[in-house]
């Protein structure tokens, strides 16, 4: 798929802390994109345009003529800033200040790394905004009824923890099963490792594990929990903190702690990379010992590493597909799609994505090329049946 330069690039210094921030809007469809923010000691311009033009594809990915939901443009936006630091509040609130206008007129946006969305939403509204989705709020049949609806839906909690934060790993989770189902693999007794166990990565060991999966191995900043027999999932998640920071007066006397990166190389059949970009580079890929990585972070696996990977037959299932269940369940609900109910979320969650890593996988297959490229492809077919339906602004 070739690279287009973005609509709209913006970089910001805030004039508190002199750290940096940015907002990339790779394309607009009725004049609206949709992509998180996230925060990050590091973060680069660079990095918020190459996540702006994956959200481009993930909309495109998810596109349905019959559906409520029309797929929004791309973007992203990206703060250089530990979000453990004193000051990363602060900075949050007056980034989203400056970026008000964007946020109002074209920008939809919501939590990503380093942020969770009840911060967000409190830093949002401090900054003076209505909603960090005010911008889609014009596209809607029913405005009124479309938030009460997300609202509701905001609200509900499984076992003590949002829908929100859970819908996300339960698209994960359906990629894994839809590879080990299309190879013959038993779920019960998959072997799996985790690489963060934030939102997306805890909720997807949660989903996994539910299904019959072993999860061998998480890894926070503090380190890799390991146990060959099998972690307690539901206590690690328990003992989380804020941040995905596991307690370890939470461990069993099986549990091991090992070095920060050992989740790389754990016996098991999957590895979850579904923390941070770059996870993976060329010198960490030899360490791998999993038959599939599914790309819970976006941008976890550099292209290099990925084409190594590939000849030692390791298959990566790109964040552009796995990861896209959070951003399509929003507006899945926001349009009408899907009501405030769990078990309704979820349902059609598992079934949008089995049905996109079924196509991209076939595609892969039928042409001889990685499921990245077969998504890429994919998305490039659907875009122009957007631009043509709805222009490109």
């Amino acid at each position: 798929m070739t690279t287009a330069p973005p609509l709209l690039s913006v970089d910001w210094t805030d004039p508190v802390t002199g750290r940096t921030g940015h907002l990339v809007v790779d394309r607009l469809v009725r004049g609206v994109a949709s992509g998180g923010l996230r925060m990050r000691a590091g973060c680069t311009r660079e990095e918020v345009a190459g996540l702006a033009r994956g959200m481009t594809m993930k909309e495109a990915l998810h596109y349905d003529p019959d559906a409520r939901y029309v797929p929004l443009g791309g973007a992203k936006g990206g703060i250089d800033c530990d979000p453990r630091s004193p000051e990363a509040y602060g900075v949050l609130v007056r980034y989203l200040r400056a970026m008000r206008p964007y946020v109002e007129s074209m920008w939809a946006t919501g939590e990503d790394l380093g942020l969770s969305q009840d911060v967000v939403d409190r830093a949002a509204a401090e900054a003076g905004l209505v909603s960090t989705v005010q911008a889609v709020y014009p596209l809607l049949d029913d405005e009124a009824a479309a938030r009460a609806r997300l609202a509701d839906a905001f609200a509900v909690r499984v076992a003590g923890i949002g829908l929100d934060a859970l819908v996300g790993g339960c698209g994960v989770a359906e990629s894994v099963l839809v590879a080990l189902d299309r190879a013959g693999v038993a779920h019960a007794g998959t072997r799996v490792s985790v690489q963060g166990l934030g939102t997306m990565g805890g909720a997807t060991a949660r989903f996994l594990a539910a299904a019959g999966l072993v999860v061998v191995a998480v890894a926070d900043v503090k380190g890799t929990i390991a146990n060959p027999a099998g972690l307690d999932v539901e206590a690690l998640l328990a003992a989380r903190d804020g941040h995905g920071g596991v307690d370890r007066s939470a461990l069993r006397p099986g549990d091991r702690e090992l070095d920060g990166d050992a989740w790389l190389e754990a016996d098991a059949e999957v590895l979850v990379p579904a923390a941070v970009s770059y996870a993976i580079g060329p010198a960490e890929q030899g360490r791998v010992r999993a038959r599939w990585i599914a790309e819970a972070a976006n941008m976890p696996v550099l292209p290099r590493a990925e084409e190594l990977l590939a000849r030692r037959g390791v298959v990566v299932l790109p964040d552009v597909v796995v990861n896209s269940g959070t951003n399509a369940w929003w507006w899945w609900t926001l349009f009408g799609d899907v009501g405030a109910d769990a078990d309704e979320a979820f349902a059609y969650t598992r079934r949008a994505m089995r049905s996109l890593v079924g196509h991209v996988l076939d595609r892969a297959e039928r042409e001889g090329v990685s499921p990245r490229a077969a998504a890429h492809a994919l998305a490039a077919d659907r875009l122009p049946v957007l631009e043509e339906r709805y222009g490109w602004y």
